[in-house]
């Protein structure tokens, strides 16, 4: 029987052309420059942390460079199973679990990882808040909770204002619970290509908080923590005076989709590709080996790296089609670098990233949160 995991089918010092296909590469050089260019363009903001998304990577030595090299204060991510990766195996002591969690057994899980570490949960049920109260009273722990607000994302959240106030005061009730502050993502504009919709959107999600966090501090409460925003928007979030913490987590990798939105995500360059090869040529079109089970494009086709002349026109499971000119056509057997359409699921259909300089594998480096 297989292993969940297979092993890579590439090693350090193979170079790119003898990698078999597809693969999921990392081009090492850009994603320094991407983290370097993330930490400074932060730093222009006082009083803002960055706390990057670690669903895009899945990945505990991402998550350390975030830390090490980036200026991160800790990471966010979605799911339980990511924030055991990056507690355990990242070493990342300070987590935010920027989703809801309800089930008995996920809970559970949560309130022993804090143990080990300082992690944080959202809320937007008042039923949520007496479960998570009770296993934590139960695992004798104090868990940090944030009050997720809607802001325009029409997806959790509980309505900002006086709302989020009632459902703060419930935290707080809570001996076990330590209410931390608000979350306020607006997901849905992260991908407005327009920077002036993106801008609207943005500017009405902010007053949004400012309005949540008067009603907060009305009751008596503190509301220290305002965390929020991606790689679309943050500069938005960061510039309001509302917003204290951003958690951008395409900025290291970005993808196809990205680079049609106007603003800043295109000071970021391209650090992640799925590798290649032509396996069919014809008058009008190639086919190559990286089909719907190699990338996402559940947000549009990848760009061919570095070949305009080259459209990625449809995909099947095992196949995608790519159309040109014909005098542009690859050969059969040539190797093409592929932009995705969308990083974070096309990450999550691979064991492992083959960590790329100068031509040659540097680190072979395992997905060990993929699917969880």
């Amino acid at each position: 029987m297989l292993s969940r995991m297979q092993p890579p089918r590439a090693g350090v010092g193979d170079p790119l052309d003898t990698i078999e296909t597809p693969a999921l590469i990392i081009d090492l050089d850009a994603l320094e420059r991407n983290l370097d260019l993330m930490r400074g363009e932060v730093a222009r903001f006082p009083g803002v942390r960055l706390r990057p998304h670690a669903k895009t990577h899945k990945s505990p030595h991402v998550a350390r460079m975030q830390v090490s090299r980036g200026g991160a204060v800790g990471m966010c991510c979605q799911t339980v199973g990511e924030a055991e990766m990056l507690v355990r195996e990242a070493g990342v002591s300070d987590v935010l679990l920027s989703n809801q969690i309800v089930s008995a057994g996920k809970i559970a899980r949560l309130v022993e990882l804090a143990r080990q570490g300082d992690v944080a949960v959202c809320v937007d049920d008042p039923e949520n808040v007496t479960a998570i109260a009770a296993a934590a009273a139960r695992g004798g722990v104090c868990l940090r909770v944030l009050v997720e607000v809607e802001v325009g994302c029409n997806r959790c959240g509980v309505a900002p204002g006086v709302p989020a106030a009632i459902l703060a005061a419930r935290v707080v009730e809570k001996p076990s619970l330590r209410f931390a502050g608000i979350h306020a993502y607006h997901g849905a504009a992260q991908h407005l290509y327009s920077l002036t919709a993106r801008e609207t959107a943005l500017r009405q999600a902010v007053d949004h908080v400012a309005a949540t966090v008067d009603a907060i501090r009305a009751t008596g409460l503190t509301c220290d923590l305002v965390t929020g925003a991606g790689t679309g928007s943050w500069p938005i979030e960061a510039g309001s005076g509302v917003y204290n913490e951003v958690q951008p987590g395409s900025y290291v990798f970005m993808d196809a989709d990205y680079a049609r939105v106007e603003g800043a995500p295109q000071k970021f360059e391209s650090a992640l590709f799925v590798l290649t090869t032509v396996i069919s040529r014809q008058a009008d079109r190639v086919v190559c080996d990286a089909g719907l089970k190699a990338h996402s494009i559940d947000t549009g086709p990848p760009h061919v790296f570095r070949r305009p002349e080259l459209a990625f026109a449809r995909a099947s499971d095992e196949h995608g089609v790519i159309r040109a000119d014909p005098a542009a056509l690859p050969r059969c057997g040539e190797r093409l670098l592929l932009i995705p359409g969308h990083c974070d699921p096309t990450v999550n259909l691979y064991d492992h990233y083959l960590c790329v300089r100068h031509g040659r594998i540097q680190a072979v480096w395992p997905i060990t949160a993929r699917g969880v």
